[in-house]
């Protein structure tokens, strides 16, 4: 019987050897299918990543290119205000120049005339005092003279006085 029961034993053994050894090789197969299945994802990822880090840097780019573009936007609308300042100044007086000739009537000169930072200062003389009385009113109906939306002249009247005593109506 020992030899029956030895032989037995070394069978089951040996069925025992190969389930062990077929379950290590699955084992084995499983984590190297594992393992190729995780690499495989890793790459994928880090494609993806890479290609995000490739995204960010051609905006980043794009987002370079606004900002100068922006920055020259800027300036050159500056340019133009100065451009825009310069041209009003420019032809500014022109205009007003313009403006004061057409609301001086006949019989009415003009002596004096400054113009220093948007005020204008008038000296004149007029024929009589209706003449005067007329250049206001047309300088009046122009829009020369013109502070926060409100119409303003400002004048200084100045006439020759005649000595001796006054006529019959206190004149």
């Amino acid at each position: 019987l020992l030899p029956v029961k030895a032989a037995q034993k070394k069978e089951m053994l040996k069925s025992q050897l190969i389930v062990t050894v077929l379950a290590l090789i699955v084992t084995v197969g499983l984590c190297a299918a594992a393992m190729v299945y995780v690499n495989g994802e890793i790459d994928k990822r880090q494609a993806q990543i890479d290609a995000k880090r490739a995204e960010i840097a051609r905006l980043a780019k794009v987002i370079r290119e606004v900002k100068d573009f922006e920055k020259r936007q800027k300036d050159l609308r500056a340019k133009l205000d100065v451009l825009d300042r310069l041209q009003a100044s420019r032809i500014g007086p022109l205009y007003l120049l313009d403006e004061l000739y057409r609301a001086m009537p006949d019989k009415l000169w003009l002596t004096s005339f400054k113009e220093n930072n948007g005020r204008a200062q008038i000296t004149g003389v007029g024929s009589n005092e209706e003449t005067v009385a007329l250049f206001m009113k047309n300088l009046e109906r122009s829009d020369l003279a013109v502070q926060d939306n409100i119409k303003l002249q400002q004048f200084d009247l100045t006439s020759a006085t005649k000595s001796g005593k006054p006529g019959r109506n206190g004149k």
